[in-house]
């Protein structure tokens, strides 16, 4: 089969489309034939060479796919050929074809296209985990989003309407209206406010309930100001810088905060399956209805994979970058 090479650890020119082996389904997986996947940051990190797959993983990019079944295991009961899905997998998405364990997998809506699913996992299932499964907010509790138009971002301004949340973000200022559209009650250009600021403003001194961060060390000190008493943060990528000088430990302990990190990637099998089957039961159905949706800023041939990954490192999207599998 077809897929997508790292011919050496560096920039988006070190990708090319050349020939790979064809996996086979183990007892517990299923074989998709690709039809669509998608960009996230890990894929730019580890073309680099600095975010190494998990264990027993493939060594090629590609966490989301979208396409149908052509085989199964033999342990498979949910699944048969010519079915449409789409899911998270820990590696191998840009090529023609994938493994995906059966409980990762979720069927496609019938009104969705195979690029429109492929858009939905990763950052649903990170943006879900991040606010509900560790930072546990609650209706009419306050969330800032950094990064909020990207697909983290846009994920979780949406599940955070659902659930009854008051959502700023960060972003932009051309980016803005894409995040308050989608259900954000302030947007805040970083590039000329103060985020810290303008969220004690917003919140009336208080502070906000909830961080998610991915810009990590520059925005450290100030996240930690921003917020309120009971206060956690959720820490979910390092752009910025990995560490912070002048921190006084005193915050934490005065306003009783949280700061956890987390990398979904990493987790375990039975942990991925047990949120992928969380998040389907509460975002699938709305996803149907029409309440919550992928937000999508392009889509690229697979054979621009390289301008993909520049535009993706250049901060220019809005939401996912789709490849197309031709």
């Amino acid at each position: 089969m077809k897929a997508v090479i790292i011919k050496e650890f560096g920039g988006p020119e070190q990708l090319s489309i050349g020939e790979w082996e064809k996996p086979s389904p183990a007892q517990d997986q299923i074989l998709v034939k690709v039809h669509n996947t998608a960009l996230n940051r890990a894929d730019t990190m580890q073309r680099k060479g600095v975010y190494p797959p998990p264990a027993g993983a493939s060594p090629i990019l590609g966490l989301e796919i979208a396409g149908e079944v052509v085989e199964v295991g033999a342990n498979v009961n949910q699944w048969k050929q010519g079915e449409r899905v789409f899911g998270l997998i820990p590696g191998g998405g840009y090529a023609e074809y994938a493994v995906i364990h059966q409980d990762m997998a979720m069927p496609i809506p019938s009104s969705f296209s195979f690029e429109q699913a492929v858009a939905i996992p990763e950052v649903f299932l990170t943006a879900y985990q991040a606010m509900k499964w560790l930072a546990d907010v609650q209706p009419g509790e306050t969330l800032l989003v950094h990064a909020g138009a990207s697909g983290v971002g846009t994920a979780a301004i949406q599940l955070a309407k659902a659930i009854g949340v008051k959502t700023i973000v960060t972003a932009s200022a051309p980016k803005h209206q894409t995040c308050l559209d989608l259900g954000a009650s302030l947007a805040i250009d970083y590039k000329t406010e103060d985020f810290q600021e303008k969220a004690l403003e917003f919140t009336e001194g208080k502070g906000v309930d909830v961080i998610i961060d991915f810009i990590a060390a520059p925005y450290f000190l100030k996240n930690i100001d921003s917020l309120a008493t009971d206060g956690r943060m959720v820490i979910l990528a390092l752009m910025g810088g990995l560490n912070v000088d002048g921190f006084n430990l005193g915050k934490m302990l005065r306003k009783r905060l949280k700061v956890m990190g987390s990398t979904l990637r990493a987790r375990s099998r039975d942990y991925q399956i047990r949120l992928n089957q969380d998040l389907k039961a509460f975002a699938i159905p709305l996803i149907e209805q029409g309440k919550i949706k992928p937000v999508i800023d392009s889509v690229f041939d697979w054979e621009q994979v390289v301008e993909a990954h520049q535009y993706m490192e250049a901060n220019k999207n809005t939401g996912k970058i789709v490849l197309k599998v031709s």
